[in-house]
């Protein structure tokens, strides 16, 4: 079986798309669907709910939410997804290869893609491709699916404000080889769109680089949220 685990928050316009995928995935594996929800003020729990998914209420924030959806979902395998990506064909049929009772992986990532217009979905596409293939370093936006037993061993999600996703990653790749999965899983570029592309990568890039110097994850919270583009 796998748990699949979705943190929300005000995500009425993406979860569907993204449980209807999933739905699909159902009819060729045990799944078990959580919802942990941060405290949406929109539709995102009632339209949790009419999917199928079970909804969980958890303390505000990635990481604990996460955590929270871990504790409560079932199965050995465990795969976490941003609300506003999609798990198209063959997403689900990389999956299913990768959990094959003859597979020999233990965590994998998909491919990077994003939603944007042509010429920016090919700059950013390969922005990340090269930082995940010179740091080991891929984003929360492609997906986590790790088997419960190393994503305990790993001590699961720091509970930090930010960086949750390569702070996990950082302590995976110590204790197992992370696959990377042959399909792409797509994320929206509504951010990019919204803040502007440029701004918006070179503001991740730098958040990235912070942290990976030394500062800490409060500090970049603090220096995030207080930037016009916070939400970005």
């Amino acid at each position: 079986m796998i748990g699949v685990v979705i943190p929300t928050l005000n995500e009425e316009g993406t979860l569907p798309g993204l449980l209807r995928d999933i739905d699909e995935l159902a009819a060729s594996v045990a799944l078990d669907v959580v919802v942990a929800d941060g405290g949406s003020a929109d539709q995102t729990i009632a339209r949790a709910a009419a999917a199928g998914a079970r909804v969980l209420f958890a303390e505000r924030g990635r990481a604990r939410q996460l955590n929270a959806g871990a504790s409560a979902v079932r199965g050995e395998w465990l795969l976490f997804l941003h609300a506003d990506c999609r798990l198209d064909a063959a997403a689900r049929h990389a999956l299913l290869q990768a959990v094959a009772p003859a597979s020999a992986v233990q965590a994998a990532v998909f491919r990077f893609a994003i939603d944007l217009p042509g010429p920016w979905k090919r700059i950013i596409e390969l922005g990340q491709r090269a930082r995940e293939v010179g740091c080991g370093l891929p984003y929360g936006d492609q997906g986590r699916m790790v088997r419960r037993v190393l994503f305990e061993a790993a001590g699961r999600y720091p509970e930090i404000p930010l960086m949750e996703d390569v702070a996990l990653i950082r302590r995976l790749h110590r204790l197992a080889p992370i696959t990377r999965l042959p399909a792409p899983l797509l994320t929206s570029g509504r951010r990019y769109l919204r803040c502007g592309v440029i701004r918006t990568w070179l503001k991740h890039t730098a958040l990235i680089a912070l942290y990976l110097a030394g500062v800490s994850p409060s500090r970049l919270a603090r220096w995030r949220h207080a930037q016009p583009t916070a939400a970005c």
